[in-house]
């Protein structure tokens, strides 16, 4: 199942949509261009299981690139659009890419790396600069056939790089047939009720896990992917009425920024059309995901899972309205939460998250981080905090780095962060650790008003007492500043690491 499959028996069945232009890839097209893109790497000398590196915007041709990487049985590396150079540099080098492929609209930065990165392959999409030679005249001469000895690659992303360099994440190469399905790809069609007739919508950048392999699912399938440049809450949700979309996935922040809308914003398009509104990558504030199931009903399902494809749990939104804050039972694995000892913990009990049973992975060149990731009983982890309930249901507490130490009192911020959200004059927020001479830490508030509220004294005293008035006094901040925008990633990641190193007195400003 791939889209060569979908190339023979619907040629001119929209694979991708661009949602800002409208221009369509079709499946004949991106078969045809998948093919002409993997007999050009194979003159260059890349072959299987070798590696490539993607540095792309959400450009039209992304997923060309994509599937000439996935039926060469190459390792393919998708690079954030929006890194320097040498953060560029580092990711491809590190993943021992024998090419680069970037666009016109990435310009600047491959001019930069055109000398450093010049014994690569350099092609560049819609154009050319420096060293980077114009892909789509070469493409367009090769031969529209499948390349020799055609078989399955495999992604290996990075991790986002919240706390120092992004480790990539390195998984076996299986080398199977083209048009094998991939591990759980049964699971995923009947978890969700994805068959050919689908339109999904993609409102974060490709180069991310779930974004990628959410549309590259959906094109072994033949559903009709509509991808958004950039998302927009109100753009959003006219895209969902124009092209009748079924599926789309979602981050917490995404439901936020639609809930705030005006009224009258919100209702005039309709979303009934959704079946599946599916979300991941940070916990959802209670309240939010209530509103969301209220204005679009029982559609919400929620996974809690990695990049590093070792378990997952899921929870549709019959089982939340029983279960609210949890993020489901394990599937296909199985969940242990532990303390720092090691010891297993009880129900109710918050401790380090494990899985067991699910899928293997190591940190590429980094095999001192793999084996902090594993016990000694081969469970591993993704590095975030939480507790079963008696029934097998798991609940986020936090991420590790994100926990608060004062005067002894582990205190994670996201509960906080869940209150202030929910008030009409916030925007965003952050809750962080900082410096505090009497408690080691002290809990601070960061906030983004909404547009047209002033963050002053009032605002202050105002948002102090709501959170005192929904949450035990210890866990609120003891202030709040206000900033204009916080550093939020397109995926709807915040970067509070930008944010705490301001009052730590660092300045690291990378966003990755």
């Amino acid at each position: 199942m791939y889209p060569g499959t979908y190339a023979n028996t619907h040629p001119d069945k929209p694979a991708v949509i661009q949602a800002a232009t409208g221009e369509v890839l079709t499946y004949g097209a991106l078969d045809e261009g998948s093919m002409r893109i993997a007999q050009l790497f194979r003159t260059r000398g890349i072959g299987p299981e070798d590696s490539i590196a993607i540095f792309l915007e959400n450009h039209p041709r992304f997923f060309e690139v994509c599937w000439a990487a996935q039926r060469s049985a190459l390792r393919y590396t998708a690079v954030s659009s929006r890194l320097t150079a040498p953060e560029v540099e580092y990711v491809v080098r590190d993943c021992g890419a024998k090419a680069l492929v970037t666009s016109l609209a990435n310009a600047d930065v491959a001019a930069e790396l055109s000398a450093s990165l010049s014994d690569l392959e350099l092609f560049m999409l819609s154009g050319e600069t420096g060293g980077f030679q114009h892909l789509d005249p070469m493409a367009a001469a090769m031969p529209a056939e499948p390349p020799s000895n055609e078989s399955e690659g495999v992604t290996m992303l990075y991790s986002s790089g919240t706390t120092g360099r992004p480790k990539g994440i390195r998984r076996p190469m299986s080398r199977y047939p083209m048009g094998t399905k991939p591990d759980l790809f049964d699971l995923f069609l009947e978890r969700y009720e994805i068959d050919g007739d689908a339109v999904y919508l993609s409102p974060a950048p490709l180069y991310h896990s779930a974004p990628l392999h959410f549309n590259l699912n959906m094109q072994r399938i033949g559903a009709t992917c509509v991808v958004m440049e950039r998302f927009d809450a109100e753009d959003a949700l006219r895209l969902i009425e124009k092209h009748r979309v079924t599926h789309a996935q979602w981050v917490p922040s995404m439901f936020v920024r639609m809930l705030k809308l005006p009224q009258d914003r919100r209702q005039r398009y309709d979303v009934s059309s959704m079946r599946f509104a599916i979300h991941a990558a940070a916990p959802c504030p209670v309240p939010v995901k209530q509103q969301m199931i209220e204005w679009w009903g029982p559609t919400l399902h929620e996974y809690y899972a990695g990049t590093e494809g070792n378990g997952s749990t899921g929870i549709d939104s019959h089982e939340w309205l029983s279960h609210p804050g949890s993020v489901g039972k394990p599937r296909n694995c199985k969940v242990h939460i532990i303390d720092d000892d090691g010891n297993e913990l009880p129900p109710g009990k918050p401790g380090g998250i494990y899985f067991s049973g699910g899928g293997e992975f190591e940190y590429h060149n980094d095999p001192e981080k793999t084996e902090a990731s594993y016990t000694d009983r081969g469970w591993s982890t993704l590095g975030d905090i939480g507790y079963l309930d008696d029934e097998g249901y798991l609940y986020l507490t936090d991420r590790r780095a994100h926990m608060i130490i004062r005067g002894g009192v582990n205190i994670y911020p996201q509960e906080a962060e869940n209150v202030l959200i929910t008030h009409p004059s916030v925007y965003d927020v952050a809750v962080i650790g900082v410096p505090s001479q009497d408690f080691g830490e002290e809990v601070k508030g960061v906030v983004q008003p909404m547009p047209d509220v002033e963050g002053d004294d009032d605002l202050e005293r105002e948002l102090l007492a709501f959170c005192v008035d929904n949450l035990a006094k210890f866990k609120c901040p003891a202030s709040i500043d206000f900033e204009g925008e916080l550093p939020r990633h397109p995926t709807g990641k915040l970067y509070k690491r930008l944010i705490k190193d301001r009052y730590w007195g660092q300045h690291d400003t990378r966003i990755v």
